[in-house]
């Protein structure tokens, strides 16, 4: 069961390498709005420094070869030594919608993985390092692609191991469960169809009353909440591109155009031509 697929293709990222190489003494990453950054420690020992935000520590220290994904806005400083420094090569990361990203939603404000952590990541490291450590023709463009690779990757293993990165609620945790992974799985592929509870607990292979106790346990939401949630997701991703409002009511599921400004509505505290005015 592919759990990723259908997320990655309805909201894409994308990756822009701009370092690689050492860093030496303090280096600042401001927080900017939907602005997600992937470092790769290679070799040496990092100190960080955090402003003030839940879920993250004010001052860590990593000292192994590690990962450090920051899926959303978040100011953070590296402090190397000042001669020889350490080894990084790093990307800034923009997914689409923003923290609207389901996937974003999902994550905690950092996560720290070690290399070894992650099976099969060493290969897409390798092809990562050898198209930053030399310049030759498209090493820009790979090197972006292979970033995303490595994200897929940290995805992946996230969504088997999410109690590691501290995750104990919410898609991640759904995805992490097989019975709920199916429901979600279709949910995501089909938004469009007609998801009642009973066929939801058929499709997790459960009953009525024991799937939707156990949505609400692991997820923190009801199922036709997370449904409606998805829905207007997605609604607001395809409104940004222009889509006529009455279009992408009926691709998704909605009975009218203004059944979907309702719920819209409802969610963003706008409808979709006021929050689209907004955005500008």
């Amino acid at each position: 069961m592919d759990r990723l697929s259908a997320l990655l293709e309805r909201f894409h990222v994308r990756a822009s390498l701009f370092h690689t190489g050492p860093l030496c003494g303090r280096t600042t990453y401001e927080a900017q709005p939907d602005r997600a950054f992937l470092h790769v420690l290679r070799r040496g020992q990092l100190r960080i420094e955090h402003g003030v935000r839940k879920g993250v520590p004010r001052r860590m220290v990593v000292d192994e070869p590690t990962l450090l994904l920051y899926p959303r806005a978040l100011h953070h400083s590296f402090i190397n030594p000042p001669r020889e420094g350490s080894d990084f090569t790093c990307a800034t990361l923009q997914f689409a919608g923003g923290d609207r990203n389901p996937i974003v939603a999902a994550l905690p404000p950092l996560l720290q993985v070690p290399l070894d952590a992650v099976p099969g990541l060493r290969p897409a490291l390798d092809l990562l390092f050898a198209e930053t450590d030399q310049v030759r023709c498209g090493s820009r463009l790979l090197a972006d692609r292979l970033f995303e690779v490595v994200l897929i990757q940290l995805l992946r293993w996230v969504i088997d191991h999410p109690q590691a990165v501290g995750v104990s609620s919410g898609l991640v945790m759904g995805l992490s469960d097989p019975r709920l992974a199916r429901a979600l799985v279709a949910l995501h592929g089909a938004p469009q169809d007609d998801w009642t509870l009973s066929k939801m607990a058929a499709v997790a292979g459960m009953s009525r009353s024991a799937f939707a106790e156990a949505f609400k346990t692991v997820t923190g939401t009801t199922p036709s909440a997370y449904l409606t949630d998805w829905r207007l997701t997605l609604a607001s991703t395809l409104l940004r591109t222009g889509q006529p409002q009455k279009l992408v009511a009926a691709e998704l599921g909605f009975s009218s155009g203004s059944s979907l400004s309702r719920a819209f509505r409802q969610r963003f505290g706008a409808a979709p031509r006021e929050w689209l005015a907004a955005q500008v």
